[in-house]
């Protein structure tokens, strides 16, 4: 098991930091400059620029959860300032935050699921990158 472990060579550090923003600007988190996203919210299995593997991502629910956390807290003080500034109608309120909602997680969906890849790929997360539970699988 030791003869394993000498042969096997720790990867350089991925920079969680420029990861993030990469991912929050919708790039592949490792050259920066292909397309994370196929349609919508669909990763690419790989990077047509730089060709890093992106199908072992595992976003799950993670995204969705995130833009409604976030939606959420930025709306729901908001809804009590607009009511308690102008009483406007139930009906303009539910209308109007209705859509301002739908707006801000279209808008924050598929930017955190880039943000959840990057975390995975900047942590070497399933299969990102070689772990050194794999030299002792082998």
């Amino acid at each position: 098991m030791t003869n394993e472990l000498h042969n096997f060579e720790i990867e350089a550090p991925r920079s969680l930091k420029t990861a993030l923003l990469r991912g929050w600007r919708r790039r592949c988190p490792s050259c920066g400059s292909g397309p994370l996203l196929r349609d919508y919210l669909t990763v690419r299995d790989c990077c047509p620029v730089c060709s890093e593997e992106l199908y072992h991502h595992r976003a799950d629910d993670g995204p969705a959860w995130a833009t409604i956390m976030i939606s959420g807290h930025l709306l729901a003080p908001l809804m009590l300032l607009v009511f308690e500034l102008f009483r406007p109608e139930g009906w303009m309120m539910a209308i109007g935050f209705s859509i301002m909602f739908l707006l801000l997680a279209l808008y924050l969906l598929p930017r955190l699921k880039g943000a959840f890849v990057a975390v995975q790929w900047a942590k070497r997360m399933h299969g990102f990158g070689d772990d050194i539970d794999s030299a002792f699988n082998e």
